[in-house]
């Protein structure tokens, strides 16, 4: 379960901010994940819960919000969001029908989107 390195890393980030601003407590974490980030949401969740068990971030909230997939169509360049994956990445262009060469625009990323700090 990668969720588990994910999460350690990301709360290394939140304590590393709670310090560079004086914080006394984190309140939320507020997480952002592509659609093809491979994330399994209540696996992420659990790992957070397990965590900061009895840890210094005990009683935080963690949000989490998946991005959805946005494709470029690589011939006419449009701008689409197709749907289900796994096959979405052989989506034809809804504009020109293209199937094949379109670009990730958004949706594989994960970053910490928002901290809520006391």
């Amino acid at each position: 379960m990668h969720e588990m390195s994910l999460v350690a890393s990301l709360l290394d980030i939140a304590r590393q901010e709670m310090r560079s601003r004086s914080a006394a407590k984190i309140l939320r974490l507020r997480v952002r994940y592509g659609a093809l980030a491979n994330i399994v949401p209540d696996a992420f969740l659990l790992a957070f819960e397990i965590m900061t068990r009895d840890q210094d971030l005990a009683g935080a909230r963690l949000d989490l919000v998946e991005e959805p997939l946005l494709l470029a169509c690589g011939g006419c360049g449009r701008e689409f969001s197709p749907a289900p994956l796994p096959t979405a990445l052989f989506a034809s262009c809804p504009l020109c029908g293209e199937e094949i060469g379109h670009r990730i625009l958004a949706g594989k990323g994960l970053f910490l989107d928002r901290l809520e700090l006391a």
